[in-house]
């Protein structure tokens, strides 16, 4: 009996430490990703599976599940080591096709497998790798982009090691091709040229195609410059459908074919989609179907009937399914997040629309999908994540703030777990990137943005939902066009400032960080703002608004929907929004962290911001580079190593306030990362 007692006291730390979130938790983490569903309702999803830490390096897994409502049971399809995305159940429902590369492949191939049982098999040959496809409705053929394929002299010249750069010149288009299916894998037959294809859609019967394009295969053209075409089959040449002045959302056919919905900016300058509209494909006449004065962002667009066009938006927290007569009215919603519990995504459904299945979350479930029959209750589908349950999670609440200029703000905030009111704890605001986006009452914790990980540690935890984020309508939005660093990050501070009255933040022990944008605003508190914040944990981020806008790999995206002026309109303007203008008087512990292959916000933003502030002898400083990562971590090491260590540098400066001017936190932390080493 004494050894059973001697037993529980040894093991009680650790089954204590288990009740709470922990950053080992954030690694086994898993979450549903592509989705569709089927004639039947069975619904063929795809589960996103991380690299243990001792595993090759290289992306998380991506396996194949498949969910049948008539059983109410789920089952793993294809499963290990995988990489498998855009799962498509045929017309008939008996197969499903989806995107892979296997080991003895060079390029993503189409493969399909049957509903019922047997083996994968590709059924393309495409000698550059498929990036979508959809089935033709008669279910024998599958139409697919992929680039154009090198010629055989640039094969040669490559060989050779005569293969350069010409920067943003001779680049190959993303062509159309035609795959009938047999028992060989095939290439295809070519059906466009000349113009780069984006994503397509076939109207009902497949005598139409609908795709949206762009003049170059840039990243660039497709934010900027991407209009929808339509194909008629049997002709040659397509027409230009829309004239959208700005970014573009997806679209699709009315049953009857007369027109097509799609969701798209309001202006040039509107920074994302937010509206919803409908075209006539005769006279290409067009109506806009968003509310007026909407406050929230239509993000999806599609038909319940000839006469009626449904609608997902994220609507401040909440997301919303709205139904609208196609000539126009009032709308109805339909299903609303804050009556469900969880806010949704990803939304697939049968022509009919008996069976839908999405994506949901909440601030207490990871990601799980939920199958709908409309005028019933979303049933949950799948326990992605059961461990969940026996962990303690801080209270997620919506906290909402008067900004200095009286105007409503709002985000989402993470108590610590056993929190005692009128607590003073430190706090740690997380900043969305974008800024063309927001957070939804949902699951918020991940490697880069671990919540409840630090609620566990015993810090509140604000994700702001400042001014120029999505959801709270065009004009709330469009704050920051031509003034970023302005209002937007203003909000933030005011944010703390408000948590700190309300008795919740402890003035001395505030830290914030993000990614991309929310690197920015990280930066710009190290330096401009440097007196609220201890710490900040900068990843891909921004420091020289001058630089940035001649190494990003979308200038043309940025001078519309951001900046609004050429740069020799702005210099003094764009040199006094950059953190490197104030880097001389930072007081605050600065850790840099980004990816060494980063196009989207070069490599370059970080080495600068280190620079101007070690040469103005900063002594806490810190960058920390990720050989072969973009813009954020995709392979374990990377994610695993931002986790602990913005986790460490928050502790070390925030939490146990240990001085600036002393030791830094230890460079390697390699201890903690579950691998056995010498």
């Amino acid at each position: 009996m004494k050894f059973i007692k001697i037993l529980f006291i040894l093991f009680l730390p650790t089954l204590l430490w288990s009740e709470v979130f922990t950053p080992l938790d954030v690694l086994n983490t898993q979450r549903i990703l592509d989705i569709d569903t089927s004639v039947e309702g069975k619904i063929a999803y795809t589960l996103w599976v991380q690299r243990k830490p001792a595993e090759e390096a290289g992306s998380a897994y991506r396996e194949l599940h498949l969910y049948d409502p008539a059983s109410g049971s789920s089952r793993a399809f294809i499963k290990g080591q995988v990489s498998i995305s855009s799962p498509a159940f045929s017309p008939d429902g008996r197969q499903i096709a989806f995107l892979s590369r296997r080991e003895n492949q060079k390029k993503t191939q189409i493969w399909v497998i049957p509903v019922d049982g047997g083996e994968a098999v590709p059924v393309s040959d495409s000698p550059t790798s498929v990036s979508t496809f959809r089935w033709h409705p008669d279910g024998r053929s599958i139409y697919y982009l992929a680039e154009t394929a090198p010629t055989e002299r640039e094969e040669a010249l490559k060989e050779k090691g005569y293969e350069f750069t010409y920067f943003e010149e001779n680049l190959k288009h993303r062509n159309l091709y035609r795959l009938v299916l047999d028992i060989e894998p095939s290439k295809g037959e070519q059906v466009t040229s000349g113009i780069t294809l984006w994503d397509f859609e076939f109207n009902k019967d497949g005598s139409m195609i609908a795709f949206s394009a762009s003049p170059k295969n840039l990243i660039d053209h497709r934010y900027a410059f991407r209009k929808i075409y339509l194909l008629r089959q049997g002709e040659d040449q397509w027409i230009q459908l829309t004239d959208n002045p700005g970014k573009l959302g997806n679209y699709a056919f009315s049953p009857d074919n007369t027109r097509l919905a799609y969701t798209g900016a309001l202006t040039q300058n509107d920074h994302a989609v937010s509206q919803a509209y409908v075209i006539r494909l005769d006279t290409q006449k067009e109506l806009n179907l968003t509310p007026r004065d909407f406050r929230g962002h239509i993000e999806w667009v599609a038909w319940k009937d000839n006469d009626t066009v449904v609608y997902r938006a994220g609507e401040e927290t909440a997301t919303t399914l709205s139904t609208v007569a196609a000539d126009g009215g009032e709308r109805d919603i339909w299903l609303s997040s804050l009556n469900t519990g969880f806010v949704f995504e990803n939304l697939s459904q049968s022509n009919d629309w008996t069976h839908v299945a999405m994506v949901g979350e909440s601030p207490t479930m990871i990601s799980d999908v939920f199958y709908w029959q409309p005028g019933n209750d979303p049933q949950k589908a799948t326990d992605i994540n059961p461990w969940l349950k026996d962990r303690k999670l801080g209270k997620q609440v919506v906290y909402s703030y008067k900004a200095r200029d009286n105007e409503k703000v709002e985000g989402l905030l993470i108590y610590p777990v056993d929190y005692t009111e009128n607590e003073t704890v430190p706090l740690v605001v997380v900043v969305h990137g974008g800024p063309e986006s927001h957070y939804s009452n949902g699951w918020v914790t991940r490697y880069s943005t671990p919540g409840q990980v630090l609620a566990g540690k015993g810090y509140a935890v604000f994700y702001p939902n400042y001014r120029s984020s999505t959801g709270y309508g065009v004009d709330f939005a469009m704050t920051g066009f031509n003034d970023a660093a302005g209002t937007e990050f203003d909000d933030i501070a005011d944010g703390i400032t408000a948590l700190v009255k309300d008795k919740i933040a402890d003035p001395e022990r505030v830290g914030l960080g993000g990614g991309s944008y929310g690197g920015f605003a990280s930066a710009w508190f190290a330096s401009y703002y440097t007196e609220k914040v201890k710490a900040v944990c900068m990843f891909v981020g921004i420091s020289n608004l001058i630089s940035k806008r001649g190494t990003t790999d979308i200038p043309y995206e940025e001078l519309y929907v951001h900046s609004g002026k050429k740069l020799e309109d702005m210099w003094e303007q764009s040199l006094k929004r950059s953190p490197i203008y104030y880097a001389h008087q930072s007081q605050t512990a600065v850790l840099i962290l980004g990816g060494k292959a980063d196009t989207r916000v070069h490599p370059s933003q970080s080495i600068e911001f280190y620079r101007r502030l070690v040469m103005n002898d900063h002594p806490a400083v810190r960058l920390v580079q990720y050989p072969g990562e973009g813009h954020g971590n995709a392979r374990q090491p990377g994610r695993i190593d931002v986790l602990y260590r913005q986790l460490m540098w928050y502790d070390w400066y925030v939490k146990e306030l240990n001085p600036l001017d002393g030791p830094m936190p230890p460079l390697d932390i390699s201890d903690q990362y579950g691998l056995e080493l010498p």
